[in-house]
């Protein structure tokens, strides 16, 4: 039987994390954005 949305959250973070955000340029004019706005916890894992 097959579960949905069986997710891992270490390929998750290693997409989506901060570091990976970081990585790249715009990753962190992304993250720049986010904290102009007022997000202070940027994590999406």
């Amino acid at each position: 039987m097959h579960y949905p949305r069986r997710n891992s959250k270490i390929k998750r973070a290693r997409k989506q994390g901060f570091r990976a955000r970081m990585r790249t340029h715009n990753g962190r004019k992304l993250i720049n954005r986010k904290r102009r706005h007022g997000f202070h916890k940027i994590n999406v894992a």
